[in-house]
């Protein structure tokens, strides 16, 4: 396994990167309401990009395998797990969407964060479902220090949603982020404490949990890259970019409109 570390000038960049990311879900944020369109958000995203001088990492995106995404970011919705592509279909009232947002900086730094967001009212159980999401990714983040390990990260995610009666999807993961959208090491999470890759100074992945209120169990739609529940329960899905410092951890994909940390967290470094 062959993992960046980054340096001083790398972090700083990452730093920026990362920022600008979590800057354009700022900028969308009061458009998510009922009767906006995914492709809407699409564009209010590319928009905000723009503004920013990042361009978009996905549009275009093309694995081995898979055809060209066409969005500038996923816009995920209700049993939409992950990779939901922007359409002209309106959001409703009680709707929830995770709208994924990774940038590049024109020199080659990537920023990668998503958040949830409930469209008008959501359900108990959709907002339930939200919240625990959102501090599974948390008490993950929790976990990341030099000397532990990426079993650790998954092993805290993977007790307390399962705690909770929801359950972890396995077939996706985070991953390590810096001047490629993917890098080492897949970070699972699911798993065993103390095992897996030791967590060094220098490293910057992305914890990302996706969770489903049903089964664990997935399935691809016909367009190559929707992935929605096959139980079709609701799913969510929050994510963050951290780096890993001499003493813990330094959340990377923070801005002035962040939602804040659960009370619980204790180790979050400060925006800069």
């Amino acid at each position: 396994m062959s993992i960046t570390i980054k340096d001083a000038a790398g972090i700083a960049a990452m730093r920026q990167a990362c920022r600008l990311a979590s800057e354009v879900l700022d900028a969308i944020t009061p458009h998510v309401r009922p009767g906006i369109a995914t492709l809407e958000i699409d564009r209010l995203c590319a928009e905000a990009m723009a503004a920013r001088g990042v361009r978009s990492a996905t549009v275009g995106y093309q694995p081995p395998g898979y055809p060209p995404y066409p969005g500038h970011v996923c816009t995920s919705v209700n049993q939409v797990v992950c990779h939901g592509i922007p359409s002209g279909k309106p959001l409703k009232k009680g709707d929830i969407v995770n709208v994924d947002v990774t940038v590049v900086t024109p020199d080659g730094w990537y920023g990668d964060s998503s958040r949830m967001f409930e469209v008008g009212p959501a359900s108990i159980a959709a907002r339930r479902l939200c919240a625990l999401t959102c501090d599974a990714m948390w008490l993950g983040i929790e976990q990341v220090r030099p000397g532990a390990r990426l079993g650790d990260i998954g092993h805290a995610i993977q007790k307390f949603v399962e705690g909770h009666g929801l359950s972890v999807v396995r077939e996706f993961c985070g991953h390590g982020i810096g001047q490629k959208f993917h890098e080492e090491p897949q970070v699972l999470h699911y798993g065993k404490p103390g095992t897996g890759e030791e967590l060094a100074p220098g490293m910057t992945f992305t914890i990302e949990p996706m969770v489903n209120i049903g089964r664990p169990d997935i399935k691809e739609q016909p367009d190559g890259w929707t992935i929605v529940t096959r139980d079709r329960s609701l799913s969510a899905q929050w994510e963050h970019t951290v780096l890993v410092t001499p003493t813990g951890y330094e959340v990377l994909t923070l801005s002035e409109g962040s939602p804040p940390a659960p009370a619980f967290v204790k180790g979050m470094a400060p925006a800069t």
